[in-house]
């Protein structure tokens, strides 16, 4: 047994406060090496396993996560949990299933079609790619941008390194602690895989308290994982994610969730703290991965928008705020319009009707009444809007040169400022954006874009695209939300590289990436600007009157469930079900 194991067992037989966790770590860490040799045919078959033990428990795990968050029995929005939660892991297990079945060789990479950007940056178009792709999520486009230095003669390089066939020869097993979020179902489970699947290391996942009710589903659903020995879940406070991050058998740590959180692990608290930090001597010296939210934007670009556009883009934009109530690292918070735009105030009009009328909420996650009183007091001309039998939620003008405050600190509950800036037109309008994203607004993690396809068309292409290649975030929605994104098994997931761990702002890492790719830099998804079908071949999500994520689609719990359902087990008879329903949403 390894000196990590060994540690791992004396302090199991000493007078250990938490004997149960040391236990579980001794058995993880004898799986370290076992887990780094194991076949690619057997990881296969762990996935498709998962798969059969999550069908059992997907309608419990959706109704009730829905329940403690306050969302009425059969509500629409119980379909953001089946599609948050159960839809998520599914699709990240065909994914990974159809990369390891080729990624001998980097055949998985065949068929992906790879372009240049005019800096000569490489992207990888990574959907669609299949058959469904096109029939569900028609126009849509997601693509990954690497790291400036890959080329297309060494995206191969690049890519699934921890396949390579020397590199497993030599490598070692690690014993990796995931730090779960408490908002979206499925942002733990996810993190598990990324570090079992794509970084080769068991897994000991702490719970957050706000949701450890999903122990009850994820330990039948991750049944394959956890029977092996390579996936250990536990529940505990603080005092448990303390003595976990400190523990020897722990060798790398990934969090998702508050940067005052990442800096209390990696730094320790109060005056230690500060001092560590300003010495640059880390307390904890392990590799610490994480994704900590932003303060993110949404640049709304002036076009010739028509009313049905104005009332598409304002149910787009409200989702982007309020879906899970706002407790999402990337939800808006601050909304960028153009001062001078005629239409501006018919859409902002049109938002806060769509917010008023939206199903209320409750304010589920801890602190929300707290931070919202300092949102509140920050922004004195805020307007309380109130939705029918939940929360109201905050809407304030913001000034540039007086509210810092608004810009450095994620709010994390139903709160949004609007700022306006001043362009001579739309492209110089977008730039104005775009460096105002980049100098003033906290965080690098999700942005979004909303512009007319004429105005497009207007800047040029080439040029948009240079643009994109300014506003650094580390995943980009152009006419949809940074959330389609995260939804995306191929998509990267995380902050735009750079961060250190002295100012680490949206994180170090990114996750889900089922393509395995080595140096992304980020994501850019981009869908349809106009919400109708051209003709009956066109129909898909995107071009139907609500994609079903939207706060406003009144079908989102029986779409989550049919979702799901299609996820498990892909099927052309599926599909006219889906779309029946999503006509009616």
């Amino acid at each position: 047994m390894s000196n990590i194991s060994n540690s791992a067992q004396t302090m199991e037989t000493t007078l250990s406060p938490y004997p149960e966790l040391d236990s579980e770590l001794v058995k993880l860490a004898a799986n370290r090496d076992k887990w780094v040799a194991t076949p690619i045919v057997e990881r296969i078959a762990i996935l498709a396993e998962i798969k059969e033990c999550l069908m059992p428990v997907a309608q419990a795990w959706a109704e009730t996560a829905a329940r403690k968050k306050g969302i009425a029995d059969g509500s629409p929005l119980t379909g953001e949990e089946w599609t948050s939660g159960p839809y998520s892991l599914l699709g990240y297990c065909n994914q990974m299933m159809l990369t390891l079945s080729k990624v001998a060789g980097k055949h998985h990479l065949d068929g992906i079609p790879v372009r240049e950007l005019p800096n000569g940056q490489v992207v990888a178009g990574v959907m669609p790619n299949s058959i469904w792709d096109r029939l569900l999520l028609s126009g849509v486009k997601v693509d990954v941008w690497m790291q400036p230095d890959v080329t297309k003669a060494t995206l191969a390089q690049h890519t699934a390194g921890t396949y390579d066939p020397q590199s497993l020869l030599h490598k070692k097993g690690k014993l990796a602690l995931v730090l779960g979020a408490g908002n979206i179902a499925s942002i733990a489970p996810l993190d598990v895989f990324q570090k079992l699947f794509s970084e080769n290391q068991v897994v000991i996942l702490k719970m957050n308290p706000v949701n450890d009710y999903l122990i009850e589903f994820l330990t039948p659903a991750l049944k394959p994982l956890i029977e092996r020995g390579l996936l250990a879940i536990v529940r505990g406070a603080a005092d448990v994610g303390q003595y976990l991050c400190n523990h020897p058998a722990v060798e790398e740590i990934h969090i998702t969730g508050a940067g005052a959180s990442h800096d209390a692990i990696v730094w320790g608290v109060g005056e230690e703290g500060r001092a560590n930090k300003a010495a640059g001597t880390p307390k904890n010296k392990r590799t610490i991965t994480s994704e900590l939210g932003a303060v993110c934007p949404t640049i709304v670009v002036p076009g010739p928008w028509s009313e049905a556009d104005i009332a598409f883009q304002a149910e787009q934009v409200a989702t982007q705020k309020l879906h899970n109530s706002g407790f999402n690292c990337i939800a808006c918070q601050v909304l960028i319009v153009p001062g001078n735009w005629p239409q501006k105030a018919a859409f902002l009009g049109k938002l806060e009707q769509t917010i008023t009328g939206s199903e209320g909420r409750a304010l589920y996650y801890p602190g929300a009444k707290d931070r919202l009183a300092g949102f509140a007091a920050n922004s004195p001309a805020a307007k309380h809007l109130h939705r029918n039998g939940g929360e109201d939620v905050l809407i304030a003008p913001l000034s540039p040169a007086s509210n810092k405050y608004a810009e450095s600190v994620e709010v994390f509950a139903p709160a949004l400022n609007v700022v306006e800036l001043a362009g001579a037109n739309a492209e110089a309008y977008l730039k104005a954006a775009i460096d105002y994203a980049n100098k003033q607004l906290y965080g690098t993690l999700g942005a979004n874009i909303v512009i007319h396809p004429k105005t497009i068309a207007e800047i040029g292409r080439a040029r948009f695209e240079e643009m994109l290649i300014d506003l650094r975030y580390g995943t980009i929605a152009i006419n949809a939300w940074s959330g389609l994104g995260f939804l995306t098994p191929q998509a990267t997931w995380g902050a735009f590289p750079g961060h250190t761990l002295a100012d680490v702002q949206s994180g170090i890492g990114v996750v889900h990436n089922t393509l395995l790719f080595d140096k992304p830099q980020r994501t850019v998804v981009e869908a349809p600007f106009k919400p109708f079908p051209r003709n009956l071949l066109s129909l898909s999500f995107t071009l139907l009157p609500r994609p079903p994520w939207f706060i406003t689609n009144r079908k989102g719990n029986i779409l989550g469930r049919l979702l799901v359902n299609f996820q498990y087990r892909p099927s052309l008879l599926k599909i006219p079900r889906i779309f029946i329903n999503a006509l009616l949403g």
